[in-house]
């Protein structure tokens, strides 16, 4: 028969135990929680955002700031694109309602009174239609110094509706983005533009081969 000090000793393991349990329930829960809802780990790849983030760095993604708060312009996001599973990193670089032209080595950003004249249900409009001496220069100091910014597909004005954001890598000649569709070539109907659904998050840190807020 089980001596009382043995049943009592069992009782306690038993306690200590459950005990054990919940608290790792409760942490699994939150670190759970954080992962899917709040924060995501991704590591880069590719060279399209060198020199700012390069092949294997690690970065954590907040994922409450696009859905709750409000993004802005030069903010990097990771986004997933219409039609694709593949997530990819770019700058955000351009707002609904804008129009942005590609010209001359360029990026400008066009709002309505800039371009009034301007036809821009056109599917076939170019740079060379627009005059964009009234439009704003995008800034490139977190650019390499040099860098010239080129339409990489036949499409060179791209009007961003109401929900819509346009995104460009910081490697302009090595980037596969809105310019391009994010598939390397923009027929006449295609997508340029990542919405709001698509958005995985907002980089906030990297965490190797450096810590880096942004």
């Amino acid at each position: 028969m089980m001596s009382k000090v043995l049943k009592l000793r069992l009782s306690i393991l038993l306690l200590d135990l459950f005990d054990l349990m919940a608290f790792l329930f409760f942490v699994v829960g939150i670190v759970l929680t954080v992962r899917f809802f709040v924060f995501n780990p991704f590591t880069v790849v590719g060279q399209s955002m060198e020199s700012t983030f390069s092949q294997g760095d690690f970065i954590i993604v907040d994922k409450i700031t696009p859905k709750y708060g409000e993004l802005e312009r030069y903010d990097i996001l990771v986004f997933v694109p219409d039609g694709g599973d593949v997530p990819f990193i770019k700058r955000l670089i351009w707002l609904p309602g804008e129009t942005i032209v590609v010209d001359k080595g360029n990026i400008y950003i066009c709002d309505d009174e800039d371009i009034a004249d301007v036809d821009l249900t056109d599917s076939w409009l170019q740079a060379s239609d627009i005059d964009v001496s009234d439009c704003d220069l995008a800034e490139d100091a977190y650019l390499d110094e040099g860098t010239v910014t080129r339409a990489t597909s036949g499409r060179t004005v791209f009007p961003i509706d109401q929900r819509g954001y346009f995104m460009v890598g910081d490697n302009r000649w090595g980037s596969t983005d809105s310019r391009a569709c994010f598939t390397g070539t923009c027929y006449r109907w295609a997508n340029y533009l990542a919405y709001p659904e698509n958005i995985v998050g907002k980089v906030a840190v990297r965490l190797y081969p450096s810590v880096d807020k942004y």
